[in-house]
Parts: C-alpha cells; sequence; structure tokens
C-alpha cells in the first residue's frame, strides 16, 4: 500500500484549542494522544451535522467532549441533501405544526445570527395550475409559514398572474400554470456547513476526529464507559473513557446499537433522495421551483451557476455507505421537472448527480415520504443515547436533546444549552468584510466577485485562506478545470478543514464532483499535488488517491445507467475505498 510521510510532529498533548478550531495534520495528532490520556464528559459518534451539532452543544456547556466519525465529516447524508434550511412548507399539510415552526426558527437563527456567512435567503416560485381551489389554500398554509415565523428574515410571499409568475421564471410552459405565489426559504452548501459546525466544536475544545472508526464499546458492569477506536489511516487502536456515549451515526444506528450489545428504543429506515445538477442557462429563471408530484414535492433550487433538481424518496435496503443513483431515479427526475419546462432537459444537461439517505423513523406506512420527519432521543443503556430522524434543518435542537438526555450519565449538574447565541467560525465580522470585499480583492489581485464567493464560503476566515497564498501568489489562480475554485482553497481544506483523502476536497471542501461534467476527474492530478505537501504523500500516494477517485466517480457513472438498485449498488460497491482499513458496521 502507498505511504503517506509524516506530515507534521506530533504536538504536545493539552494545548489550547486553536483560536479558529483548525483541523490540520498537527490537530489530527493531537487528537489523538488526547483520546487515549483523557476521560471525557461525552464521547459523540457520528461526523454529520447531527452529531457535530451535539458536540458543538456539549463544548459550549463547558463539557469535555470527543467526536469521531469512521469516514470525514459529512460524508454520509449531511454532504447530500438538498442544501436546504427550510421549514418544510409541505409538512402543513401533514399537520406537523410544531416540526415547522421549530425549523423555521433554526432557518432564522442561521440567517442573522449563527451562520449569514454560509445560509442565504432564496426565492422559490410555487406554480399553481387549478383556478378554484388552489391559490386560497396554498396562500393559507403560506400565511402560516410567514406567521410561525418565516417572514422575519425573508420576505413574505407575493402572489403573481400568470403573466407574473413567467416574468419570473420564463422557463415555464405557458399552459403549465394559471398563475402562482413567490415566497422565500433558504438554503446553505450542507457539507460546509457541517464542516463549520465541527470547526467550532473544535474551537471551544473539542475532540474533532476523522478518519477514526468507533470497533467496540467499554462496560463498567452494566453500563457504557466509553469507545474502542481504530485510526482507519495507520491502523492504531485506543480505549477512549467517557462518562456517556451519543450514537449520532444516522441510517447506521442500527449497526451502531448492536455493536453495543444494547436493545435499541427505535427502528431507523433509509430512504434514497437523488438529485441532479444541470447548468443555469438550461431553465432561465431568477427564482427556484417547487413542484407537486404524486408522491411528494420537486424542487428546483439555484446552485451558483447551477440548478440543483430533486429530490426521490425511495425505500433504501443495501450499502449504506454508497447508496447509487438509477437510470430510473434520474429518469424520474427529468420526466417531472419536463412536465413544466418550455425546453425540456435531456441527459446530456446534467452536470452532476448525487444520491443521499434520509434516517427516517420507521413508522407503519411502507411510503417513506409518511415517515416521520420528527427526530426521536433515547437512553439504550446506561452511558448511551441515541438520537435519530428529523431533518437538516433543526441540528442544532437535536443535538440539544442529545446532550439532555446524556446528562443523566454525568457527575454534576450541566449548563443549558446555548448554542442559540453561538455563531459558527467565520461569522463574526463577516458583514463588515463583504462591505470591504472590493478593497480586500484589490490587496490581493482578485476580481471582487471572486472575493465575494470565497466570503460566503469561510467568512471571516478568509484572512487565513487568503495567507497561505502569501509566499505563493500561483496558488490564487483557480484549480485547473475547475475555475470556481481557488488552487489556496484546496490547500486549506487539508491544511484547517480536516480533509485528509482526494475525495475530500474534490466532494465535500469543495462540490467539484457534483459541478462540472467531468466530476473532478480533469482537476484530480492538480489538487492532488496541491495536497500532497501538507498530508505528507509520496508519489505513491498521489497515484494510489488519484486512481481510488477515478474509480469511485467511473462506478458512480456506470452505476448512474442500471435500471435499478440492485445492479447499480452491485456497481457503485466495487469502488475501492479511500480509507481502505475501514470495516462494517461503519461508525
Amino acid at each position: 500500500m502507498a505511504t503517506r510521510k509524516n506530515a507534521a510532529a506530533p504536538p504536545q498533548t493539552h494545548a489550547e484549542p486553536p483560536i479558529t478550531g483548525r483541523l490540520g495534520p498537527v490537530e489530527r495528532e493531537e487528537s489523538w494522544q488526547r483520546l487515549g490520556t483523557e476521560t471525557f464528559d461525552l464521547v459523540v459518534i457520528g461526523g454529520g451535522v447531527v452529531g457535530v451539532g451535539a458536540a458543538l452543544d456539549a463544548a459550549t456547556r463547558g463539557l469535555r467532549v470527543a467526536l469521531v466519525e469512521a469516514r470525514d465529516l459529512a460524508s454520509g447524508t449531511s454532504s447530500r441533501s438538498s442544501k436546504l434550511f427550510h421549514g418544510g412548507l409541505r409538512y402543513l399539510e401533514q399537520l406537523e405544526f410544531g416540526l415547522v415552526r421549530e425549523a423555521l426558527r433554526e432557518r432564522e437563527l442561521m440567517l442573522t445570527r449563527i451562520a449569514p456567512h454560509l445560509v442565504k435567503p432564496v426565492a422559490f416560485l410555487y406554480p399553481l395550475s387549478n383556478r378554484v381551489w388552489e391559490r386560497p389554500y396554498t396562500a393559507a398554509g403560506l400565511f402560516l409559514y410567514d406567521t410561525m415565523g418565516g417572514a422575519r428574515s425573508v420576505p413574505g410571499q407575493k402572489h403573481l398572474t400568470r403573466a407574473g409568475a413567467l416574468r419570473l421564471v420564463p422557463a415555464l410552459k405557458r399552459d403549465a400554470l394559471i398563475g402562482g405565489i413567490r415566497y422565500y426559504d433558504a438554503q446553505a452548501d450542507d457539507a460546509r456547513h457541517t464542516m463549520m459546525v465541527g470547526r467550532t466544536a473544535a474551537h471551544y475544545g473539542a475532540v474533532v476526529r476523522t478518519s477514526t472508526q468507533v470497533v467496540g464499546f467499554l462496560r463498567e458492569a452494566d453500563r457504557v464507559s466509553g469507545v474502542r477506536v481504530r485510526d482507519v489511516e495507520d491502523g492504531r487502536e485506543v480505549d477512549v473513557r467517557a462518562h456517556a456515549v451519543i450514537n449520532a451515526t444516522g441510517v447506521w444506528t442500527d449497526e451502531l446499537q448492536r455493536l453495543s450489545g444494547s436493545r435499541g428504543r427505535f427502528r431507523v429506515r433509509a430512504s434514497k433522495g437523488v438529485h441532479i445538477v444541470v447548468p443555469r442557462d438550461r431553465i432561465v429563471a431568477e427564482a427556484g421551483m417547487i413542484l407537486r408530484t404524486e408522491k411528494s414535492v420537486l424542487f428546483v433550487i439555484p446552485w451558483r451557476n447551477h440548478w440543483i433538481v430533486g429530490t426521490t424518496d425511495t425505500d433504501w435496503n443495501l450499502d449504506l455507505a454508497h447508496p447509487a443513483a438509477t437510470k430510473h431515479d434520474i429518469d424520474y427526475i427529468l420526466e417531472h421537472v419536463n412536465s413544466v419546462l418550455a425546453t425540456p432537459l435531456t441527459q446530456d444537461d446534467i452536470e452532476g448527480v448525487y444520491a443521499g439517505l434520509r434516517p427516517l423513523l420507521a413508522g407503519e406506512s411502507d411510503s417513506t415520504s409518511k415517515l416521520s420527519r420528527e427526530h426521536a432521543v433515547a437512553r439504550v443503556a446506561p452511558g448511551l443515547v441515541a438520537i435519530a430522524g428529523g431533518k437538516y434543518t433543526t441540528y442544532r435542537v437535536m443535538g440539544a436533546d442529545a446532550v439532555d438526555a446524556a446528562q443523566v450519565d454525568m457527575p454534576g449538574r450541566i449548563q443549558p444549552s446555548i448554542t442559540d447565541k453561538v455563531p459558527l467560525v467565520g461569522a463574526d465580522g463577516y458583514h463588515a468584510l463583504i462591505n470591504q470585499a472590493d478593497h480586500l480583492a484589490a490587496r490581493h489581485g482578485l476580481h471582487p466577485y471572486r472575493v465575494r464567493h470565497l466570503l460566503d464560503r469561510y467568512g471571516s476566515l478568509v484572512h487565513e485562506v487568503l495567507s497561505l497564498a502569501a509566499d505563493n501568489p500561483e496558488l490564487l489562480k483557480p484549480i485547473p478545470a475547475s475555475p470556481d475554485y481557488l488552487q489556496v482553497e484546496a490547500v486549506y481544506a487539508a491544511s484547517h478543514e480536516g480533509a485528509m483523502h482526494l475525495e475530500d476536497v474534490l466532494t465535500r471542501r469543495t462540490r467539484i464532483s457534483i459541478e462540472y461534467a467531468h466530476r473532478g476527474i480533469d482537476s484530480a492530478e492538480a489538487v492532488a499535488r496541491l495536497v500532497a505537501p501538507v498530508l505528507g504523500w509520496d508519489e505513491d500516494a498521489i497515484k494510489r488517491e488519484i486512481e481510488v477517485y477515478t474509480a469511485r466517480v467511473d462506478a458512480e457513472r456506470t452505476s448512474q445507467t442500471k435500471p435499478d438498485d440492485q445492479a447499480a449498488d452491485a456497481v457503485r460497491a466495487s469502488a475501492p475505498e479511500a480509507r481502505p482499513q475501514l470495516t462494517e458496521p461503519v461508525s
């Protein structure tokens, strides 16, 4: 197997946490030392948005907390969502008023206080096709949406005639609607947001360590007293002792439950959601769209120079790590969106495809769209709490609920949750920097548009990013074949953001894998050579990383031509793992 040189000398343990929650090679070695020598109040398993949210919640309450993730931050569901912070307009039809109100409050917090650099308002058109009942029915729902908190930080609903709706979205067929209603929600790059929550937890003292798999649970009599973890990069193992453990592994909840030897209190069912990405010029519109389907809804979501169109909602019982999109999934999306577009989309328009799994709480209904988006928390054994279900938007509430449930196993009284008052790293100073973007651009020789793009990815951490190019101005040039991103961003992903493999950079720290028709292949070697000095890769390691990433893309492309889940899964599962020492179940 290819080797990696030592990227940095091990630091002293128990050092003060870095001011920006840096997750680099030095911090990684320090974290390993801490895992083996400290006793934690809480260990969180799972680096999705709920796991990092729980870690941040615990750290800001003053608890000693460690988070371990077998792959990468947001490598599962949390990088494959519709990328919306939304109240869940359609949940009003299911009379889930509490869920909508809670989600709208969280959306408000993200836009105004917690993550204004990452979460942005986005306009949607709700096309109307029935002259009699649909406008008053939909307007009543949107009025509830607005009065529950939806119109505090974004504009309220606006009713449009057919002509007005077509001016907003000229791409629509004239006979596809009789009018429309414009409303607002919010969106974010889910993988970047999750990573920033993790970095914020590290900033407040949490150990946050990826490529660190739970391979067993420690016990004292009948209670869970920690976990045994393996570094899946080099095979080292260590026992991590804690007063309580939170299982926040989403669709892997049941697998971890079995590994712990405890009986679960609820069952998690995986629902596959597929999205396609197409160029912005293929749909002429100034707003996104929400379209009703026979099963659920279909979103057309503005995404920088692209549109994201999705999603599907089908049961998935195969490989949890690599859900595969099929030709049937893609055809379903194209059929439904083309039913309203004057110029239909074709397979040739598709730049990217991604599939994710929603961790739903299993109910009696066979339809996954009917399963609950509410979350559940249970103390499944002394010292062990499980949390599952929910939706991305309410991750902060879920994290707080999980920590609350774990406090019974901790000595002393713990402080209440305060994460509604804690901005993510990069939020402080963001608004001032937006006003200063022209000056910042002139100082670094960049176009102001480029600087604003960086600010919406890094916020006030932009100085940290750009400083890496101080001695090497070449890093301020675009990544070859992926001009939306600068070379310095790839270096920063490895030095500060916890990226350990080429896949981490191309798929989650940037979204090159879904935003370009080459899916990252044409940029792979350049990016691998940019991060190699940071991660200590030799030529063999560079070659292996490129080969593994290329095999992944080839497998995904082939799986998307297969007619059903079984055939697509067989192809996707044949690709090698970037982290070859992983074992199942994955945590």
